[in-house]
């Protein structure tokens, strides 16, 4: 059909809260960026999309080629096995485990579950974008608090609850700015916010974080039954292909979002290598340690070179670049890097291998008037 009849009849097909929404745009397939640059595959850098550059597990392989044997069957609905095993891991029961794929299918169930016409959620200014495009979806109020420091501003994000608030995200390590909020402050915000509101801890990135760095959130979900902890196997673990993401929460609110859910989510082949990714814990802390130093080392040529870029926990640093956003996302992408700008605030870069960080590096040093950060 011709967009311009599309796009007329549009209304006729979609309620009005969904046709509000503006799609979330991910970063795009080294496939796409070559042709769009007329450069080969082989030569794009891709830092738009936070991806493990050193890809899963042998263990995590090896589990999924295996699991290729009985491809024609159906997955196992309840995940029985991943949820055993991620009970072990992070020292909760299996009944309170929930999943989806990738923790972006998370956070929407849990929008799904707690959200309507009505009600209305809270997030932070700097927050992942899937939050606003799951609120947008169930119909709720948009509750935007302003950042502080290019973080949450816990407190003024407890403030902001409202009657009819039923859903709070904090992002912690924050996507896009990498910002962290101590388990101190998670804590008392936690203490702040109604029992009635769910709060949706997003620890995408907490592989990143050293034990001493990390939130205790299990401790505090046996402290609030309103807490929901949102992980997944896509960023350190490097799945983020097979989409596997995971909540904790109390069994009220896991039967809330299982409520929620299609059949079938998560596939054989995920399950299989998210297994495998969870015995092999002394590999992933090698890894995350491989790109922690990448990351510390970027920042500090950055910071050197006259950028501001705040501390970041995860795998990727921001880049304050107000109205010079693009110009400088088209600077990377002519030599064929992708980075991932947001409007006119800034660009997210992740942090690849070095080779790719050198590269980087270059462009933004090359970067005109860098230092007006």
């Amino acid at each position: 059909m011709a967009t311009a009849t599309a796009t007329a009849n549009a209304a006729r097909w979609g309620s009005a809260n969904v046709l509000a929404i503006s799609p979330y745009v991910g970063g795009k397939p080294i496939s796409e960026v070559a042709r769009e640059l007329g450069l080969a595959p082989e030569t794009i850098v891709k830092l738009a999309s936070n991806e493990n550059p050193l890809g899963m597990s042998p263990l995590a392989r090896e589990a999924l080629l295996a699991s290729l044997a009985e491809d024609s069957r159906y997955p196992d609905n309840d995940a029985w096995e991943l949820r055993q095993a991620l009970a072990a891991h992070v020292g909760a029961e299996p009944e309170c485990m929930v999943l989806g794929e990738g923790s972006s299918d998370i956070l929407d169930m849990a929008a799904r579950a707690m959200l309507g016409p009505g009600s209305s959620c809270v997030y932070s200014e700097y927050g992942f974008l899937v939050y606003p495009l799951s609120v947008q979806k169930s119909g709720a109020a948009h509750i935007r608090v302003p950042a502080r420091d290019f973080g949450h501003d816990l407190k003024a994000m407890a403030a902001a609850v409202r009657d009819d608030t039923r859903l709070i995200y904090v992002a912690n390590p924050n996507n896009p700015t990498g910002t962290l909020a101590t388990h101190a402050e998670i804590a008392s915000f936690l203490d702040a916010v109604p029992e009635r509101v769910a709060v949706v801890l997003d620890e995408a990135y907490v592989e990143y974080l050293t034990p001493q760095m990390r939130t205790d959130s299990i401790a505090l979900l046996r402290r609030h039954p309103n807490l929901i902890v949102s992980r997944t196997f896509s960023k350190a673990y490097g799945l983020a292909g097979l989409r596997t993401g995971y909540m904790i929460a109390h069994e009220p609110v896991t039967a809330a979002v299982q409520a929620t859910m299609l059949p079938f989510t998560v596939n054989r082949l995920a399950q299989a290598a998210a297994i495998a990714s969870l015995a092999a814990e002394a590999e992933l802390l090698e890894r995350v340690e491989l790109t922690v130093k990448e990351r510390t080392r970027v920042r500090e040529a950055l910071t050197a070179d006259g950028w501001t870029v705040p501390p970041t926990e995860a795998n990727f640093v921001w880049l304050r670049l107000g109205e010079r956003t693009s110009a400088f996302a088209a600077a990377c992408a002519e030599v064929g890097i992708a980075v991932r700008p947001f409007g006119t605030e800034g660009a997210r870069v992740s942090i690849g291998d070095p080779e790719a960080n050198d590269a980087l590096l270059a462009v933004a040093h090359a970067f005109p008037h860098r230092s007006a950060r």
